[in-house]
């Protein structure tokens, strides 16, 4: 679907959204009912599918049911996340209140991001022969963290940061052996989407993070890690998207683990910092 969205008609981009949002609907109901439900037309949503490459509606249901039956997906909204900031204050304990929502929105996105998935965004990140991570506002926190880690753990990782880099010259220097990591979240940044398009003009592969299949970066990455947090993601929802990180850096450390304790130990010059992959042991 993110391959096919600039493809649509702007009314099979409303039925896109609408799939990608409640694909429980999707599973329960008629196409002439979504039509509605979307404000288009039996028509549109049958074409929608016809854009895709499914035979019919019913295709494209059967997909999703047996989607949502393997993935456990569609069991209902979290019920112990509480709207409001203003709600959390008036708690008594609102430390665990707010640890308890970080906690159930980890469990959240880990739901929704399959082995495959995850391990095809580590590959990406093992054959790149050189990272560019990216990411501005509130995301680049998570953009700074995450070329550090990695650079530390495999090298040849760098951050872009914007005017204070040369955005042509790296442009140049790229090819398909590149990796760009985008941090996307709303209100998405339009530097970072407009550095994404001009290195896929190199054959560059693109690692998106963000919080929508149909975001802008998810449009254009080659693999997206989806993160579900309370909005805006890259405020509240920090925890989750670093628990993602540190599994993803994890993964990356984990398929060349000897290489990366010497590049630790020579990194911090046998002070005492270790870097941990978790067991089950542990």
């Amino acid at each position: 679907m993110r391959k096919s969205y600039q493809e649509l008609t702007t009314s099979q981009k409303t039925v896109a959204k609408f799939v990608i949002d409640q694909p429980k609907t999707i599973a329960l109901n008629s196409a002439q009912k979504i039509g509605e439900l979307t404000e288009t037309s039996e028509t549109t949503v049958i074409r929608f599918c016809y854009a895709l490459g499914y035979s019919g509606y019913s295709a494209l249901q059967t997909e999703i049911r047996e989607s949502l039956l393997n993935s456990g997906e569609g069991a209902g909204p979290l019920k112990n996340y509480r709207d409001t900031t203003g709600e959390l204050i008036s708690e008594n304990n609102l430390i665990q209140r707010v640890m308890e929502q970080d906690v159930d929105f980890i469990k959240q996105t880990l739901s929704s991001i399959n082995n495959e998935l995850f391990t095809k965004a580590v590959d990406l990140i093992l054959q790149a022969r050189k990272i560019i991570v990216v990411g501005f506002r509130t995301s680049y926190a998570l953009a700074n963290w995450t070329s550090f880690t990695l650079n530390l753990i495999r090298g040849d990782t760098s951050l872009y940061r914007g005017p204070i880099d040369n955005a042509d010259s790296i442009i140049m220097e790229m090819d398909e052996h590149w990796l760009v990591i985008a941090f996307s979240f709303p209100r998405y940044a339009a530097e970072t989407i407009s550095f994404v398009q001009a290195a896929k003009t190199k054959g560059v592969k693109v690692l998106g993070i963000s919080d929508d299949e149909l975001s802008p970066i998810g449009i254009e990455a080659n693999a997206l890690l989806k993160v579900i947090t309370p909005q805006p993601s890259a405020l509240n929802g920090m925890a989750t998207i670093f628990s993602l990180l540190k599994a993803l850096t994890t993964g990356v450390a984990a398929a060349d683990w000897p290489n990366v304790q010497d590049r630790v130990r020579t990194y911090d010059g046998q002070s005492g910092f270790e870097f941990h992959i978790p067991t089950t042991d542990s």
